[in-house]
């Protein structure tokens, strides 16, 4: 039996830990199909805090959000594109892959 590569594990990891629903990861309905996805609660606290008046009762909401880039799949959204999330449209801030993993900043204006 071979000995697994690093990024073999690191794959297996994304699955088996990271988005693992028992552990961090959340079912979410992205651009119309549920895949396992890890909201960053914290990070949206933050910027909650820092939130962007445009104008009266207009506030622009970010949030960021991990998956896996084999669920999401090919090509990595592209800034300035839009996205759906769990029915809202939202649009693509940032978005990297990092080691396999997509980490996707979003952002929608909203009203008070």
């Amino acid at each position: 039996m071979e000995t697994p590569t690093f990024k073999e594990l690191l794959k297996a990891d994304v699955h088996n830990i990271f988005l693992n629903p028992a552990e961090f990861g959340e079912r979410h309905r992205v651009n119309g199909k549920i895949m396992v996805i890890v909201l960053d609660d914290m990070e949206n606290i933050e910027r909650e805090k820092k939130m962007k008046s445009n104008m009266d009762g207009i506030y622009t909401r970010q949030l960021l959000f991990y998956v896996a880039a084999d669920d999401f799949g090919e090509p990595l959204p592209g800034q300035d594109t839009y996205l759906q999330l769990d029915g809202g449209t939202y649009k693509v801030v940032d978005a990297t892959d990092e080691c396999g993993i997509y980490a996707i900043t979003l952002e929608a204006n909203r009203s008070r």
